[in-house]
C-alpha cells in the first residue's frame, strides 16, 4: 500500500540492484522519484514498472557519473528542484582485485565515482534542504569502511571516506533537519561481483544477503534514525563497542606533547 506523499527521491545507480530495489521500496513508502543510471533502457523499464504498480511519479536522468558534463546536469536538478527531499549516493564502483594487480585508471575513475561524485551531489543537495528545514541523504558505503583488508585497499579506502563523511555530516546538520545515513551492507547478490570478475556463486552462500533484504534492512535503520546501519551485523552490540571506543579515544587524539611510549626507552 502506497503511504503519503513524501517528496521526491532522486537515487542514483538506479537502474538495476541495490538502487532498483530502493526506488522500489520508496515508491511504495509515497516518493515520487528521480532515477539517475547509464543504462536508459532499463530506467525506462523500471520507471514503467514502478508508475503502473505505484503510480508515483518517476523521472529518469540516463547520466554517467564519470562524466563531468552529465554530473553537472544532476547536481544542478538537485539545486533547483524544491521537491526533492532525499539523496540515495548508491552509485559505486567496486574491485577485489589486488594493488599490485589493478590499473591505476581504473582505480582513479572508482574514486572519481565513489568519492568525487557522492561529495559534489551532497553538496548540490544539502544545502536546499538546510533552507527548507528538511530533507534525507544515504549514502551506501560497504563493512569494508572498516575491513579495509577484505578486499582492495582503493575500494576500502573510496567506502571508508563515504562513512567519515556520513558521520561529520551528521555531526554538522543534525541541528538543521537534515538525517543523514551511512548504510555498510556485506557481501548483497547483485552485479557487483560478476562486473569484478568474481562470479557471486564462488561466495560462501552464507555470506550473501539478497539485495531485498538489504535494503528493507537499511530502510528499517533509516526509519530508526540510525546513523550507521549494518544489515549483516547481528551482534550490534559490537559496533556499539567499537562506536564507543572510538567515541572515548576521540578528546585524547591530539595533545601538545608526544605520549610517554614514543619518549621512554623500552
Amino acid at each position: 500500500m502506497v503511504q503519503a506523499h513524501k517528496g521526491t527521491a532522486l537515487i542514483t545507480g538506479a537502474s538495476s540492484g541495490i538502487g532498483a530495489i530502493y526506488a522500489e521500496q520508496l515508491a511504495r513508502r509515497g516518493y515520487d522519484l528521480i532515477l539517475v543510471a547509464r543504462n536508459r533502457d532499463r530506467l525506462i523499464d523500471l520507471a514503467n514498472r514502478i508508475t503502473n504498480e505505484t503510480r508515483q511519479n518517476v523521472e529518469i536522468i540516463d547520466a554517467d557519473l564519470n562524466d563531468r558534463a552529465a554530473l553537472a546536469g544532476v547536481e544542478t536538478k538537485l539545486r533547483e528542484d524544491a521537491s526533492i527531499t532525499l539523496l540515495v549516493n548508491n552509485a559505486g564502483v567496486g574491485t577485489h582485485t589486488p594493488l599490485l594487480d589493478s590499473d591505476v585508471e581504473s582505480m582513479t575513475r572508482l574514486i572519481e565515482l565513489n568519492v568525487t561524485a557522492l561529495t559534489r551531489l551532497t553538496y548540490a543537495a544539502v544545502p536546499g534542504f538546510v533552507a527548507r528545514g528538511k530533507g534525507a541523504v544515504i549514502n551506501i558505503s560497504s563493512i569494508v569502511a572498516i575491513s579495509p583488508e577484505t578486499l582492495n585497499g582503493v575500494y576500502g579506502g573510496s567506502k571508508a571516506f563515504v562513512l567519515a563523511f556520513s558521520q561529520s555530516l551528521h555531526h554538522e546538520l543534525a541541528d538543521k533537519g537534515v538525517q543523514v545515513q551511512a548504510v555498510l551492507p556485506g557481501a548483497t547478490a547483485t552485479d557487483f561481483w560478476q562486473t569484478g570478475g568474481l562470479p557471486i556463486e564462488h561466495l560462501p552462500a552464507g555470506i550473501v544477503m539478497s539485495a531485498s533484504d538489504m535494503v528493507e534492512a537499511a530502510l528499517t535503520g533509516f526509519d530508526r534514525r540510525e546513523l550507521v546501519t549494518i544489515p549483516s551485523l547481528h551482534a550490534g552490540e559490537e559496533w556499539d563497542a567499537y562506536e564507543s571506543a572510538r567515541q572515548t579515544m576521540a578528546p585524547h587524539l591530539s595533545t601538545d606533547t608526544p605520549a610517554p611510549r614514543y619518549t621512554t626507552a623500552q
